[in-house]
């Protein structure tokens, strides 16, 4: 992977850009090119292309380590709620195991641990349920940005072919070049014919 020079990041305001806007910086530079007279390439600044795409790269490991940063949280915090809901547990049964004299006490405080056990169980689904909607909301997050920066690159490669596609000589065209026995090569390499 080229690494962009630190003089061109700075000269193009790249810091604290994410790498969903870094491609559409790039996106905005190859539509913005000027054409070249006759012919339908166009000129960019290599160097400024270059630099936001190996940008764009470079902080893309970051979003996905965010990512998993994310879910190893969400992980440590359903195991933490875990510990929580059996240390609660056992409170109440020690609790309920002290007042096994009296019965009046021990049907109470069978109530008791019951209601404290579903108000346990219930806050501990309330939190895993969060817990998992705001992990799905970053996820889906990452999924548009993947998906967009899948659709630019398609989409170039898109261009890219479309321009290198050679047109079909005109009929009298072949036949010239059939009678003089040269063959008309293409001066691109196309990779989707092997």
């Amino acid at each position: 992977m080229t690494e962009p020079d630190d003089g061109l990041s700075d000269e193009y305001g790249l810091d604290g850009l994410d790498a969903e806007t870094l491609v559409g910086r790039a996106l905005d530079v190859v539509h913005a090119a000027k054409a070249m007279p006759l012919s339908a390439s166009v000129l960019i600044s290599r160097d400024e292309v270059v630099t936001l795409l190996s940008s764009a790269l470079e902080r893309m490991p970051d979003e996905l380590r965010q990512a998993r940063w994310l879910l190893k949280e969400r992980d440590e915090f359903l195991a933490e709620q875990a510990r929580e809901a059996e240390a609660l547990m056992d409170e109440v049964r020690a609790q309920a195991e002290r007042m096994v004299s009296r019965t009046d006490i021990v049907r109470q405080a069978n109530k008791v641990a019951q209601r404290i056990l579903d108000d346990a169980n219930e806050e501990s689904r309330r939190m895993r349920h969060e817990t998992e909607d705001y992990c799905d909301q970053r996820l889906a997050g990452m999924e548009i940005v993947l998906d967009r920066i899948m659709r630019t690159v398609r989409s170039g490669r898109q261009k890219l072919q479309a321009i290198s596609t050679p047109r079909a000589p005109a009929p009298a065209e072949a036949q010239m070049a059939g009678a003089d026995g040269e063959q008309e090569e293409s001066g691109f390499f196309d990779q989707d014919t092997t």
